[in-house]
């Protein structure tokens, strides 16, 4: 699915957004935007802070990237300068560099360390997850002994204030408890836990269609026995 959000001009910066206490209210195109500075910091330090061009690149990337999106540099530089107004994000003037770039500041203004920035990073550019998949998908960013170590992460994320990520409710049918970042805003998660709903429904249905073979074949295997007992009378 290929998602491209509002044009840059129908978003107004919101000066008020800064404000510590305020929470948080991203739109989808900064927080893929921030994801992506998050992320290539740690995988590309030699070629970071990045360009909007490098940046463009890194939001439109087909894999490792739920949902796709389609930004043009434009919208990127646009969801850009609304980060540098949050006092998300900072441009990085270099002597030697040609065109603008730019840097994250989630490790300063929040104060989290390595594995946080990574957990943050990848549930920003890939959506709800479990901690297992959090785990082996950070594994370029950052290295985790064990999934305990990714739900210590996950629970510091969410003491933070204000909170930075928080636990779905365990939609029926599944396992594991699945995570979610909160820079989106209260109306950003209440769309994740209702994706995550209607794919384990999905799940659920197969679930149940699994369940009904299982008991045609015992019934079947059932029949077999009888008919073989029924056979043997008549040899």
């Amino acid at each position: 699915m290929h998602i491209s959000p509002p044009a840059a001009d129908s978003a107004p910066l919101r000066s008020d957004a800064a404000a510590p206490e305020a929470g948080f209210d991203l739109d989808p195109a900064e927080v893929r935007v921030l994801g992506v500075l998050i992320e290539k910091s740690f995988i590309t330090p030699d070629n970071y802070p990045l360009s909007i061009n490098a940046i463009t690149t890194g939001c439109n990337q087909l894999t490792a990237r739920e949902p796709v999106m389609n930004l043009s540099e434009t919208e990127v530089q646009a969801a850009v300068d609304r980060l540098i107004t949050r006092r998300l994000a900072s441009k990085r003037d270099q002597a030697s560099a040609r065109v603008a770039k730019y840097e994250h500041l989630v490790r300063l203004r929040h104060s989290l360390p390595p594995a946080e920035q990574a957990v943050l990073a990848i549930l920003m550019l890939r959506g709800a997850q479990t901690a297992g998949e959090l785990r082996q998908r950070c594994e370029r960013l950052h290295r985790f002994d064990d999934t305990a170590a990714v739900d210590a992460v996950l629970e510091h994320l969410a003491e933070k204030y204000p909170p930075l990520a928080t636990a779905l409710p365990r939609a029926p049918g599944t396992k594991e408890t699945r995570h979610v970042h909160l820079l989106g805003g209260d109306a950003a998660v209440q769309e994740m836990a209702e994706a995550q709903s209607a794919a384990s429904g999905g799940r659920g249905r197969v679930a149940e269609l699994e369940d009904e073979v299982r008991s045609l074949r015992a019934a079947l295997e059932t029949l077999r026995h009888d008919f073989d007992t029924f056979r043997r009378q008549f040899d």
